[in-house]
């Protein structure tokens, strides 16, 4: 994370010891209720925002009509079984996040500006709920990506607009999920984040000596950065009593990693297929997911059809039929996708008699409303599930769109988050509401 500046007064070795790892805290009494609502919740609220950074072709994802009685567009015709499991929505964008390609990072922070000079982001919306409703599974979110440039792009930001890089292997991510291994890797994963143990408490005197002598702002940030410091702390303590709770088990084999870029939408089914494991074992209820168009190279559409161009430059397509056409079978594709995430939720039972699909939502946008010429507003969004009034076009002002952060709250305060704001939002989608 970014560090505040440092005063002289203040010994610069033992200020970074300090911050450069975590302190040592015992086990909160605070922290009990985490495994108990964890174990009494049978059917908790889960989220998977997915963004693809390079969005879709606005005439064919858009619907004529508005409300219940909307004609589907070509593609949401590939959603058509599941009509009154989703909203398509127009008219939402995020004020003053303008820039093309750099507010890919922002599609979940809303952070204003990202091209202005010392752009700093800010905290995103997964980071937040969690932050509210503490950490309840073993991991707090998964933060997820398919070709994803992990050194510069991710959804998921600390509140102090940090990156938190996006785990890009499936066959990583289900080890960790599943496979408990020996005594002694256990006792080994332990120790490692009981030598994460911060040092701050070292310098607990120099700290209160070093806050007297600041301005109000300094004070303030300062205090913002330890606060952030010790949250991260607690959860270190948190994931410490997780490892020593045995994992749970799946049917589900092993996957095997896609190394080559080139397979993108058998990348994007595989960590598809890793999310709804997440949610099935209750491994975690909030998951991110950036399909990184930006880095694709030359890319198989299906077993037939391979594209001319690199993804991104596909997306400038100038008004070309003949990338007009391949963008069309790449964007129906990502339907088809979405409509079999759709449905494997829908087929899978909760302990409630309900549908997963019922306890889960699913986002899927972008932060180009067109890539052809960058703009973004008019973003492509959807929303499945979750137990919201589905089936309908919610169509608002294009020319002045609502802000899209007014259905992140609506999505949070689905989960049972007391949230009435986060950064931009005038209020909540309440046209969603059953």
């Amino acid at each position: 994370m970014n560090s505040p500046h440092i005063a002289r007064n203040v010994p610069r070795r033992r200020f970074l010891r300090g911050m450069g790892v975590m302190f040592s805290l015992p086990v909160l009494e605070c922290m009990t209720p985490v495994f108990s609502r964890a174990a009494a919740s049978k059917t908790p609220k889960r989220m998977l925002l997915i963004s693809n950074n390079l969005g879709v072709l606005p005439q064919h994802f858009f619907p004529q009509g508005k409300g219940a009685g909307y004609a589907l567009s070509p593609y949401l015709k590939e959603l058509a079984a599941f009509r009154n499991d989703f909203t398509v929505f127009s008219g939402l964008s995020h004020p003053a996040v303008v820039g093309g390609h750099s507010t890919e990072n922002c599609f979940l922070t809303a952070a204003r500006d990202p091209t202005r000079s010392g752009f700093r982001n800010s905290i995103s919306v997964d980071q937040f709920a969690i932050e509210k409703i503490g950490q309840q599974t073993r991991f707090p979110t998964l933060n997820l990506g398919v070709n994803i440039d992990k050194a510069n792009r991710s959804l998921s930001w600390t509140r102090d607009g940090v990156l938190l890089p996006a785990e890009d292997s499936p066959a990583s991510l289900f080890r960790k999920m599943f496979i408990q291994g020996d005594a002694n890797e256990v006792a080994a994963r332990l120790r490692r984040l009981k030598e994460r143990g911060s040092v701050l408490d070292a310098v607990s005197d120099d700290m209160r000596d070093f806050q007297r002598g600041l301005g109000s702002q300094d004070r303030s940030r300062l205090d913002q950065y330890l606060t952030s410091v010790r949250e991260l702390e607690e959860r270190l303590v948190i994931s410490g009593e997780w490892e020593k709770k045995p994992k749970p088990q799946t049917q589900a084999k092993p996957p095997q990693d896609i190394p080559d870029k080139a397979k993108f939408f058998p990348k994007i089914q595989l960590t598809l297929d890793m999310a709804r494991l997440a949610f099935e074992s209750d491994s975690t209820r909030i998951i991110t997911l950036m399909v990184d168009g930006f880095a694709t190279p030359v890319f198989e559409i299906d077993a037939q059809h391979r594209t001319r161009d690199g993804y991104h430059n596909l997306s400038h397509h100038g008004q070309s039929k003949e990338k007009l056409a391949e963008l069309e079978k790449v964007d129906l594709q990502q339907m088809r996708h979405l409509r079999d995430l759709i449905a494997a939720l829908a087929t899978t039972p909760t302990a409630d008699s309900k549908r997963l699909l019922d306890h889960t939502m699913v986002l899927y946008g972008s932060n180009l409303g067109d890539a052809n010429v960058h703009n973004c507003t008019n973003l492509p969004v959807l929303l499945a599930g979750g137990g919201f009034k589905h089936g309908q076009h919610l169509a608002f002002d294009t020319g002045h769109n609502k802000p899209l952060c007014n259905l992140f709250v609506s999505m949070m305060q689905n989960m049972g988050i007391e949230a009435d704001r986060f950064v931009s939002s005038t209020g909540t989608i309440s046209e969603l509401q059953a």
